[in-house]
């Protein structure tokens, strides 16, 4: 049906430019004097342009888009370089390109300029760059690119639609932190740090010969004096915690924050050489296995990109009914900006069944806990369940009360 239209359209614009030269030579000849011919001969290069125009045809051009990188993280700034190019040289009064956006991108109150008027006179090459100030979360794709020429007079355009399909990923952004374990046992978690700091040096286990790097305070002098070689303290080797986070999926202000939390909290355990899961119920339940490992990281951050706040189901009825929560025992943590009394029973309960839980609490910058807050941390922390508030954008001291032994 639209072709129709358009096709009609076409039709009619050429129907009355051929009435509209048949009608100022008319006029010419009837009336004579120079005005009337003045008229027609001022009239007849426009109109012989938009007869020559309507044989022009668009097969004629080619389209790319350029897009330096396909991966990216929330807020960032990425340029698009649109570039046109044409076999001849046939004299172009104006050319108008648009690319075409999901709808993602679309709604975002971003002063985006994806169109663009470009004078394109004889050029065989054009091309001008548009910038997307602060990319959004999650996956996008740029479909195709309208191209559309015309006359001076507006008598005739013709436009064609260019198929075009990149995808950008735009990950959360995340904040560097320094991960610290809450709590130090020995027999939790199944993953023996990489790092040399987190060794306890008061349970010496036994001793062996020097290595480079080992502390002066570590060497056994009465072994090094029998073996006539310098021999230093083993010491048990403290094994982080395996953790699983669990993200509230509820549609909330806070959403964004969320997710970027829980990007850089997952981030800052890999990379501290512990291992990590994450469950997450939005219009489906995912849960992520405990691991570790880049391609674990990568595989996290992926889902993170794509999440939606779509959850019906609150944060203390996920602890309630998910049965894996019943199947370990390791260190819970969860992210959420809504605290109720309901969600600290639940962690309360699974707090003292299956391991340690810290309820990560976010809040809006330099925005105050309300009085019932204030309560609830209070009962929470009574009960054995650990509050810690966090406000947007600063992320980095979620574990800056954290001590090592």
């Amino acid at each position: 049906m639209k072709k129709a239209v358009k096709q009609f359209i076409k039709v009619w614009k050429f129907t009355v430019l051929l009435f509209l030269i048949v009608l100022t030579f008319s006029y010419a000849m009837f009336q004579g004097g120079f005005v009337s011919w003045f008229l027609f001969y001022s009239f007849l290069p426009f109109a012989l342009y938009c007869l020559v125009l309507s044989f022009y045809s668009l097969k004629d051009i080619t389209v790319t888009r350029e897009i330096s990188k396909s991966d990216y993280n929330a807020g960032e700034q990425m340029t698009v370089k649109i570039t046109v190019r044409r076999n001849s040289s046939f004299p172009l009064f104006y050319l108008m390109t648009g690319d075409h956006l999901t709808e993602s991108m679309n709604l975002l109150p971003l002063k985006t300029n994806s169109k663009a008027l470009l004078i394109a006179g004889m050029k065989k090459e054009l091309s001008y760059e548009y910038t997307i100030d602060e990319l959004p979360r999650g996956e996008h794709f740029f479909q195709s690119i309208t191209v559309r020429i015309g006359d001076p007079l507006g008598l005739l355009e013709k436009e064609k639609a260019f198929d075009l399909e990149n995808k950008i990923m735009v990950y959360p952004a995340y904040t560097e932190l320094l991960y610290r374990p809450f709590e130090n046992h020995y027999d939790q978690g199944m993953t023996a740090s990489r790092e040399r700091v987190q060794r306890d040096t008061s349970m010496a286990i036994g001793v062996r010969e020097y290595q480079p790097g080992d502390r002066f305070s570590w060497i056994n002098w009465k072994a090094s004096a029998k073996r006539n070689e310098i021999m230093t303290k083993e010491f048990e080797q403290r094994q982080s915690h395996d953790v699983f986070v669990v993200m509230d999926c509820v549609p909330d202000q806070h959403f964004e924050s969320i997710v970027s939390f829980t990007a850089s909290l997952l981030r800052a355990v890999l990379t501290k050489g512990a291992q990590a899961g994450l469950l997450t119920i939005s219009n489906e339940r995912i849960a992520f296995p405990i691991r570790g490992g880049e391609q674990h990281h990568q595989q996290l951050l992926y889902h993170l990109a794509k999440i939606e706040a779509k959850s019906f189901a609150p944060l203390e009825k996920v602890l309630e009914t998910d049965g894996l929560f019943f199947q370990q025992t390791l260190s819970f943590m969860l992210v959420t900006s809504r605290l109720t009394k309901q969600l600290i029973e639940k962690a309360s309960f699974l707090g003292q069944r299956k391991g340690s839980i810290t309820i990560f609490f976010i809040k809006a910058e330099k925005e105050l806990p309300t009085e019932k807050e204030r309560s609830l941390i209070a009962v929470a922390n009574a009960r054995g369940v650990r509050i810690v508030m966090i406000h947007e954008g600063d992320f980095a001291q979620a574990f800056s009360e954290v001590n090592f032994n």
